[in-house]
């Protein structure tokens, strides 16, 4: 159950299909999204409830309406704000569905600056100028990818060059490459989690990994992550965990040693802790949800 590459496991696009979508749920499907990043941009919407966003070096709360926008290969990190629930939509998508690859003048010199360092973080509220249409946009995206037919993509792919070209004409988008993201120094860490969730991880390793003191990389983490590093890889494995519980047959005995849990009631303490019910429940649970 190793990752296969360095970035966050889940492959979002294929060429056929350039996007994925999910419906997300916290904590009913999940208890947070740790830091990671991948190589497609992300729009969620925010349908109830507040979420706490990591974005490189932004820390933003997004409440009911609201629409948060993600770079390609940008670290970012998803947590409940408060006791109640949240639910939001999340479409993650290619630059292909905007025209990256094509050679006209949009797609060189609006298109791809994207995929490039254009943005780092968009948060589109009801104060933004173009918010309505901005919002009617996203519903449409979303819709578009719920119908998830090939007709819709036409649809999909005019409403984010639609959303798009509202952000630009706004001023929200910088042609111009944004600058370094200071959290930058933790990835070899993650890439390291990523690799390794399976095996015995200790402070020590990560802060190797990246050349830091272990309580200056202790501190550059938390700041990074919003949790410690040794939480960090906790979550980790339960999100591996739950998604060996959805899409696989193996007993929870077996998941939990994938998983890098060395006693199978650690790991059932742990998954009740951040999942607030049992492995079992849980796999009950998703065979009626699309969990992500």
């Amino acid at each position: 159950m190793k990752a296969n590459a360095t970035e966050e496991k889940r492959r979002h696009s294929s060429a056929l299909v350039p996007f994925s979508y999910y419906k997300c749920r916290m904590p009913e499907y999940f208890s947070s999204v740790p830091l990671h990043w991948h190589a497609e941009l992300e729009m969620n919407v925010v349908r109830d409830g507040f979420i706490d966003c990591i974005i490189g070096d932004d820390k933003l709360t997004a409440a009911k309406g609201d629409i948060v926008i993600v770079a390609p290969n940008v670290l970012h990190a998803i947590y409940p704000h408060g006791d109640g629930g949240q639910s939001y939509d999340t479409i993650v998508f290619s630059s292909d569905m905007l025209g990256a690859s094509d050679n006209d003048r949009s797609a060189a010199e609006c298109i791809r600056p994207l995929a490039n360092g254009g943005f780092t973080a968009l948060h589109i509220t009801p104060s933004h100028t173009y918010y309505n249409e901005l919002k009617t946009t996203a519903d449409n995206v979303i819709s578009c990818a719920i119908g998830n037919t090939a007709q819709l993509d036409m649809l999909m792919k005019s409403e984010l060059l639609r959303l798009f070209w509202l952000l630009e004409n706004s001023g929200d988008i910088d042609r111009a490459p944004a600058a370094g993201s200071r959290n930058e120094v933790i990835r070899a860490a993650l890439e390291y989690i990523a690799e390794n969730y399976s095996e015995s991880i200790t402070v020590e390793q990560l802060a190797e990994t990246v050349h830091l003191s272990k309580s200056y990389f202790m501190s550059r983490f938390r700041q990074a992550a919003g949790v410690s590093a040794v939480e960090y890889v906790t979550q980790y494995r339960i999100r591996a965990a739950c998604a060996a519980l959805i899409d696989t047959s193996e007993s929870v005995s077996e998941i939990s040693f994938e998983c890098g849990f060395r006693n199978l009631s650690n790991f059932n303490r742990q998954f009740k802790r951040l999942m607030g019910c049992t492995p079992n429940e849980y796999r009950k649970l998703g065979e009626r949800h699309d969990y992500r």
